[in-house]
């Protein structure tokens, strides 16, 4: 944890800020990526593909005439890219549309493409949905098996691969739980998230899984970062042959990040709310 917090240092997390309402896209706070990927064993030429999709909330700007717009936005932010953005700097980003007049919805849209790709170091896709689009967002479960029915006793709460274990022929399923929790690495804030785990491989030991998943609830870490660790423990523990990895955690701050990670060639997922988002 002491890395990250020395890569935080000059982050909006954490401490007491303005909210700045003129647009400004030096707001927004890039994390590299690497140092925590070094610290996982992941080569230069990453062993998976995907992406962060966040979905923010508290998105508003001023057209021409001064009238305020509203808007929900999707990003989508490439695995490949080279950082992060802390959460809050994207709220304090987001907000500072708030005054600013635009020419239109394409504009607002092209500008925050523009800026997240500078920060992220990788080309960001970005949804704008007006309010006539927000009763068709689709909210829905997680596929898979549920493990948290499973009689189990845990007494670790600090990642724990050596928990995970996988036997005999191999089988192809999808497994979940809706019990995961880890800590924001600076303010130790609870993050929660349903965790959806789709592999071919030899048949993973159910309990030992929801053991491992659930023994992150003391980790610091973000959200991005917990869902490679994942990946990377499950695949060499495991010994899959594909292994996707999804997490839909819950909103804070007014956005939501959902992290994907695969080596299956499937799509990135929809973003589809579930009913805790």
């Amino acid at each position: 944890m002491t890395g990250i917090r020395d890569e935080l240092k000059g982050a909006p997390l954490g401490h007491a800020t303005t909210y700045p309402d003129a647009y400004d896209a030096a707001l927004l706070f890039p994390v590299p990526r690497g140092p925590q990927r070094v610290e996982l064993g992941l080569p230069e030429a990453l062993p998976f593909t995907g992406a962060d999709i966040w979905t923010a909330y508290e998105l508003t700007w001023l057209d021409p005439h001064g009238k305020p717009q509203v808007a929900i936005a999707t990003l989508v932010v490439p695995a490949t890219s080279s950082s992060i953005v802390e959460s809050k700097s994207v709220k304090l980003y987001m907000g500072s549309f708030a005054q600013t007049r635009f020419d239109g919805t394409a504009e607002v849209r092209e500008t925050m493409e523009r800026d997240l790709a500078l920060a992220t170091g990788g080309p960001v896709q970005v949804a704008l949905d007006a309010p006539a689009m927000f009763l068709t967002a689709r909210c829905a479960d997680l596929d898979g098996e549920r493990l948290d029915s499973l009689a189990v006793t845990i007494q670790r709460y600090q990642p724990a691969p050596d928990l995970l274990g996988a036997e005999g022929p191999d089988v192809a399923e999808t497994l979940k739980t809706d019990l995961f929790r880890s800590l924001c690495p600076i303010t130790l804030q609870p993050d929660f998230a349903s965790v959806q785990i789709a592999y071919r491989g030899p048949a993973i030991d159910r309990a030992s899984l929801l053991r491992y998943l659930v023994s992150f609830r003391g980790h610091p870490g973000f959200h991005e970062h917990c869902v490679e660790r994942i990946w990377v423990d499950v695949m060499a523990r495991c010994r899959c042959v594909s292994l996707s990895v999804y997490a839909r955690f819950t909103r804070r701050g007014g956005v939501d990040i959902n992290p994907f990670r695969t080596n299956a060639g499937v799509a990135i997922p929809l973003n589809m709310r579930t009913a805790r988002q």
